[in-house]
């Protein structure tokens, strides 16, 4: 047994917890870059905080997911503004947003010199002190080693990636995502599920990330569905913040698998959050390669590791790998989770799709290879 496990520095969770947010930028930096989301009066409370903490600040607004452009105006405005710390609060989006602006701070030149897939992929030297603060529970980007970028001339998403993109603090609160509404709710809480399931049975999993998914994968079943019903049950938002957050300590470590390895190219090519393409993908992702599995390895380690997981989501002790995908075609109608053809898929980029996503670097991590067949197959079932 061999393996590696990275994470960020230090890990604060619980109700609360954003609370200490200044205190601990206080110790980094004295003048940072707050990057967020939507949430304006958020950041507005935390600057004046960072501010009573003797740190000033210089917010940054994030419209929707992160392109390589904007990552270059988000790194130009830190440099610009003598900012030593980023700080980032908000969903994937603005996180990834952050962690790409952290590492350009203090490695000069463009995004593009860093970029996997498209770009130059240069190494990353260590990043600028960074704090993460995630206001979903889906990503898990606060504690992984990348950051996911569109390249809109491109029609596809790639990553910065390094170890020094890991956060210098991840602070977990789920009270920040009580007000999350319930769409929101289900694509990035089926995303943490993904993220746990994809590890599982990843090529790469291991008795830690082990660990970590087996306890995660027990927090969403029980707890997404009352969270999509009852966004104020601090209860089932604490489990899916967990959930969020062991799903991104195992696939920083472990690796993912086809739904990933799809979500890049079809987020590249259409106006879709990464989360609802996850959730879309999932039931399908997961069908193909257990039907996969029994024609092509039926004895192997992964299809066992297939039937765990529906026995964790059923709840019952003689479920098979089948049942699996069954939960999760029922809980994505439960949860009124969209097509694919709502983001103006169709058959007719199906053949793009698979050429790309058969490259996509999550796609290393699936427990066996599909066909190109198999992976249309997945995108029709998705749309």
């Amino acid at each position: 047994m061999r393996f590696e496990f990275a994470t960020a520095s230090r890990i604060l969770f619980g109700a609360g917890s954003a609370r200490e947010a200044a205190r601990a930028a206080s110790r980094m930096g004295r003048r940072a870059l707050l990057v967020t989301g939507s949430s304006a009066w958020r950041a507005a409370a935390l600057s004046g905080d960072l501010a009573a903490g003797g740190v000033e600040s210089v917010s940054f607004s994030v419209a929707g997911e992160p392109t390589v452009g904007l990552v270059r105006r988000v790194a130009e405005c830190a440099r610009q503004e003598r900012c030593d710390l980023v700080i980032c609060l908000g969903g994937g989006s603005a996180i990834d947003a952050g962690k790409a602006a952290a590492a350009l701070l203090a490695n000069r030149g463009d995004p593009r010199d860093y970029l996997e897939v498209i770009g130059k992929g240069m190494p990353l030297g260590p990043s600028a002190p960074c704090i993460a603060i995630p206001t979903t529970a889906g990503t898990g980007s606060e504690v992984t080693r990348n950051a996911v970028l569109a390249s809109p001339e491109h029609k596809i998403k790639a990553s910065l990636r390094s170890p020094h993109m890991l956060p210098s603090l991840a602070i977990v609160d789920p009270e920040l995502t009580l007000e999350l509404p319930p769409a929101l709710t289900a694509s990035t809480g089926l995303d943490a599920l993904t993220q746990l399931i994809e590890p599982y049975v990843s090529i790469r999993a291991n008795a830690m990330t082990d660990m970590f998914c087996l306890d995660g994968m027990q927090r969403a079943a029980r707890s997404l569905p009352r969270a999509f019903q009852d966004g104020h049950d601090l209860d089932a938002r604490t489990d899916m913040s967990m959930a969020s957050l062991l799903g991104g300590l195992s696939l920083a470590n472990a690796g993912l698998g086809v739904v990933h390895g799809f979500a890049a190219p079809v987020g590249g090519m259409f106006p879709a959050p990464h989360g609802a393409v996850c959730a879309a993908l999932l039931p399908h992702g997961a069908e193909a390669n257990i039907r996969a599995l029994r024609s092509r390895a039926p004895e192997g380690e992964a299809l066992r590791r297939y039937e765990t997981v529906a026995r964790i989501l059923t709840g019952s002790p003689a479920a098979r790998a089948e049942d699996e995908a069954e939960w999760l075609r029922r809980h994505c109608n439960t949860l009124a989770i969209p097509a694919l053809r709502s983001y103006g898929v169709s058959e007719q980029d199906l053949p793009v799709l698979v050429e790309k996503a058969a490259k996509a670097s999550s796609m290393k991590g699936n427990p066996l290879p599909l066909t190109p067949d198999e992976l249309r197959e997945i995108l029709l079932r998705a749309l």
